[in-house]
């Protein structure tokens, strides 16, 4: 009894000294890429190369290990990996006990601030059989990088999009009649004189020279015709008489009213084009052998002579479609001239119910402050409660002011009314942006494409997926926070300085990433300069600077926030 007591205890003895074998792992024994971590894609991504040391694995051991990021009152474990010694079985990676092995361990954590200031930990056990081992814990790397982070605050700074009015003050018009003549005949006849269509143009002529106030004539065109039947110097001929005449005639009327205006006349000898619309509106069975002769003879005897010898279709086109272009085309161009700038402010403070929707959205440009326009806009979407754009523009307004709630509060009722809207959609793509959702960005982002805004706020989405490169190209010429961001993570250090140099009403994350693109350069004076700027600007920038990666080389400049 008293041997077998003595074998289990000198086996207990055995296990726990091939257990106590286990030594500390040395922050040596470990490569970490990239040597910072850094924040890309909402991620930080990790790879760790390690050693396991000659005479350090027992052979009966199941070690395991798992990355661990640790930050004030947080953290976060990656995937473990198991290895095992020369004597147990399994599918893991088994470390030989006399020449130690390598190993790779790669994790990815999700991206959250407070990783800013944070360590890199490998944690492992031990254990040999039932009997386990804490073994003590490898600092590997320090904090995070997240510099591709501040996508939400240069975001935040990119312009939205506004839906644009369509608001012309001059709109032109034109008004038409036909003069219409007989085969081979010139003279104008009173019946084509006196038609409806010449009652109705001569009215407009009217009407337009006495509003002078709303409407401008700017001149009427002249164009006679021959039909592209018979000899070509005989349609030449008829096109050319039938020009003077429809002109004397405009002119005789223009007297006749006192109106003074430009009259510009020209002739057509055979008017093959009208030919051809004619024929391809028509329901002649062989149009489309006739239009297929259009196209393979340009010379207009070898066209008439094709043509003719369709038999079958030319008596039809003889009937339907040369009478039409055997006239005379009058064209009165004008003007509708519409209110002023200061007559569309007077209306709106008046009685904004007699502008249009152009007119009233046109109307929030002209005015500068924020409350002007959303005023307009309001009055607006009481007016024309089906326009999504006054809707889109409200929100443009609140995304400018910070006031994200209210604007998609307002983007939801844009979207209930156009929900494939360009300029809705890039907008909800920002917001998704500034408050980190960058899958909704995207699908957001790609039904907008269509908006003057989007190209800056896929620059924005492009940084935050870590295509920098795509994103630097998507910014262009662009002077903005984004841009310069995509520049310093794509390395263009230069650039990135001189499109900061360049922002218009330049804000404390300009000079943050100024401060960012000193300390890249090792530019220490940059760094402590700009990020005292930024700190004016921002008195909360001081606290994400201290914990910034960026700026670890640089304690003095923080010294002095």
């Amino acid at each position: 009894m008293k041997r077998n007591q003595l074998t289990i205890l000198a086996a207990s003895l055995l296990m726990f000294c091939s257990c106590s074998k286990i030594g500390e792992m040395s922050s040596n024994y470990f490569t970490v890429t990239p040597q910072v971590l850094e924040a890309v894609n909402g991620e930080v991504p990790v790879t760790i190369s390690g050693t396991f040391p000659e005479k350090f694995f027992p052979k009966k051991a199941v070690i395991t290990a798992t990355p661990v990021l640790k930050w004030e009152n947080g953290s976060v474990s990656g995937e473990t990996y198991t290895f095992i010694g020369e004597k147990v079985e399994g599918n893991d990676q088994v470390i030989p006990y006399a020449l130690g092995g390598n190993f790779t361990m790669k994790s990815a954590f999700d991206y959250v601030p407070e990783m800013a200031k944070s360590e890199l930990f490998i944690e492992f056990t031990a254990k040999i059989k039932n009997k386990e081992k804490a073994m003590p814990a490898v600092k590997v790397a320090d904090g995070v990088l997240a510099t591709a982070e501040l996508y939400a605050q240069t975001t935040a700074s990119t312009k939205p999009a506004n839906a644009a009015d369509a608001f012309q003050r001059v709109i032109k018009q034109a008004k038409q009649a036909n003069i219409m003549f007989l085969i081979q005949q010139t003279n104008l006849r009173w019946s084509e004189t006196n038609s409806d269509q010449m009652k109705d143009f001569t009215a407009t002529l009217k009407d337009v020279d006495a509003d002078k106030k709303n409407k401008a004539i700017e001149n009427i065109e002249v164009s006679a015709y021959a039909s592209p039947d018979g000899a070509l110097d005989l349609n030449d001929r008829l096109a050319t008489q039938r020009e003077k005449n429809a002109e004397n005639h405009v002119g005789k009327l223009l007297k006749k009213n006192k109106i003074e205006t430009n009259v510009d006349a020209k002739y057509t000898a055979e008017d093959w084009e009208g030919f051809q619309e004619l024929v391809a509106g028509s329901n002649i069975a062989d149009k489309d052998l006739i239009l297929r002769v259009l196209s393979m003879y340009s010379d207009p005897e070898a066209r008439e002579r094709e043509i003719k010898n369709i038999s079958s279709v030319y008596s039809e086109l003889a009937e339907e479609i040369l009478p039409q272009l055997r006239r005379a085309r009058l064209t009165l161009n004008y003007q509708l001239i519409g209110r002023s700038d200061d007559e569309i402010l007077a209306a709106f403070k008046e009685n904004a119910s007699v502008l249009s929707v152009e007119e009233l959205l046109y109307a929030a440009t002209l005015v500068k402050s924020a409350d002007e326009k959303a005023a307009i806009y309001k009055k607006t979407t009481e007016l024309y409660a089906n326009d999504y754009r006054a809707y889109n523009n409200l929100a443009e307004l609140a995304i400018k002011a910070g006031d994200y709630a209210t604007a998609k509060n307002y983007l939801s009722r844009a979207t209930k009314l156009n929900a494939d809207a360009a300029e809705v959609n890039t907008n909800l793509g920002m917001i998704a942006l500034i408050e980190g959702n960058v899958a909704d960005a995207e699908n957001y982002l790609v039904k907008g494409t269509d908006s003057e805004a989007n190209a800056a706020a896929l620059g924005n989405l492009y940084v935050a997926q870590g295509q920098y490169e795509r994103a630097v190209s998507a910014f262009g010429d662009t002077k903005s926070n984004a841009a310069a961001l995509a520049q310093i993570m794509s390395e263009q250090y230069t650039v990135a300085k001189s499109t900061l140099d360049a922002v218009e009403d330049a804000d404390a994350y300009t000079y943050y990433l100024k401060a960012i693109v000193g300390a890249r350069t090792n530019n220490a004076t940059a760094v402590a300069e700009n990020l005292v700027k930024a700190a004016k600007l921002d008195a909360s920038i001081v606290e994400k600077a201290k914990k910034d990666m960026e700026f670890k080389k640089f304690a003095a400049a923080l010294m002095n926030l």
